[in-house]
């Protein structure tokens, strides 16, 4: 547990509080694929955020960040979003369960994590599906996993001003220990995939660099996949999304699609395609076939979709030049952020090294690694 959470309470407040945790998540492949109602493959991660939380008797919320240092109230009869502020996360949670019609009623809230920031493990949908599944169990609302997840979301998008996708909060509230999501974005149902690495090890590589282009390039690629949709609906009328075409149908896609917006369809198609044939060979323990899905999953994300950097090919090439490594992308939106390696575990040390020489080398400042382990998803403790 968060080392400052309980201390922090007892200093701060009264009782015995309850404590939930809440993971981040890694995607494992499935990127940009999302927001065409794709499929995706995320696992929960140990890492992640615990609240510790109990009632108060009164209108209020008191919540303290044990992270921070700083303490936030606000009364349950009158708030509004705080631009930029941690206590977004909570007062979103709480409106969208007020509106839902369950009876949030005043508390008293530390919060502590351990995701490392910047890492592309998801620290905001962990707090906000922690904070959820806390209120809940508090309360008695045993409110659907699947709900907390959605609420999540809204909360991101109404109180945080982000436009995140479900992917994020329904990792962490439905994570299993061993198991990654084969999760479809248009239903949003799942399948559990066995992850089981044998004598390999999934490890993060934080680039520590973020791309100003990144917000306004998200946007763009966004709308020339809904353009393609748009313009290839004449001769596919069945069609919805990108998620309707199969590889099968790029030749004729090539020739009805402007050059710029073609290559942007071919990524979702054929990354949507990845994502079922990493779950294939999960299930059937082949490694070197999903090693080799994350190395054309990054090849697609770099060449196709352009949401690369210099700094992740870099990590990237770099990794796939040792023969201990089995695969290794970009994780995340891009324009920075980390990669994701498939490594043999008795290599870790020595990939570490090679990678920090050759990246401070290039590039002058060192990266960050991150182990990562597919473990459970929400829970009280």
């Amino acid at each position: 547990m968060h080392p400052q959470l309980l201390p922090t309470y007892h200093s701060n407040f009264s009782g015995s509080p309850l404590i939930a945790f809440a993971p981040g998540r890694i995607n494992l492949i499935g990127e940009h694929t999302d927001y065409q109602e794709g499929f995706v493959f995320p696992a929960a991660v140990k890492q992640g955020i615990w609240v510790a939380i109990q009632k108060n008797d009164i209108r209020s919320c008191r919540l303290i960040s044990a992270d921070f240092g700083q303490e936030f109230s606000f009364d349950l009869d009158s708030f509004t979003p705080k631009k930029g502020h941690w206590a977004n996360y909570a007062m979103g949670m709480c409106a969208l369960m007020k509106q839902s019609g369950y009876e949030v009623k005043g508390f008293d809230m530390v919060i502590g994590g351990n995701i490392p920031v910047g890492s592309g493990l998801s620290s905001s949908a962990a707090l906000s599906v922690g904070i959820g599944t806390a209120i809940s169990a508090l309360f008695d609302f045993d409110i659907p996993k699947k709900n907390l997840a959605l609420y999540a979301q809204k909360s991101e998008h109404l109180y945080a001003g982000v436009k995140c996708g479900i992917m994020d909060p329904y990792a962490s509230a439905f994570g299993r220990e061993g198991k990654a999501l084969l999760l479809d974005c248009r239903s949003n149902t799942h399948q559990e995939i066995p992850v089981h690495l044998g004598n390999y090890s999934l490890i993060l590589v934080n680039s520590k660099v973020k791309h100003s282009l990144a917000d306004s390039a998200y946007n763009k690629r966004r709308e020339a996949c809904e353009e393609s949709v748009r313009l290839l609906q004449a001769n596919y009328p069945e069609i919805i999304t990108l998620r309707d075409l199969s590889i099968s149908d790029l030749g004729k896609i090539e020739e009805i699609l402007p050059k710029s917006f073609f290559p942007k369809a071919k990524h979702v198609i054929t990354e949507c395609d990845r994502v079922h044939e990493a779950a294939k060979a999960l299930q059937s323990g082949d490694l070197i076939t999903f090693g080799r899905l994350l190395d054309a999953s990054h090849t697609s994300l770099s060449q196709d979709f352009e949401v690369s950097c210099p700094e992740l090919d870099f990590l990237a090439q770099i990794a796939t030049s040792m023969p201990e490594v089995l695969g290794s992308r970009m994780m995340g939106g891009g324009f920075g952020g980390c990669t994701i390696n498939l490594v043999r575990t008795d290599f870790l040390e020595k990939f570490k090294s090679h990678i920090q020489i050759g990246y401070e080398k290039r590039f002058l400042k060192s990266p960050e690694f991150i182990p990562v382990e597919v473990f459970e998803g929400a829970r009280m403790l």
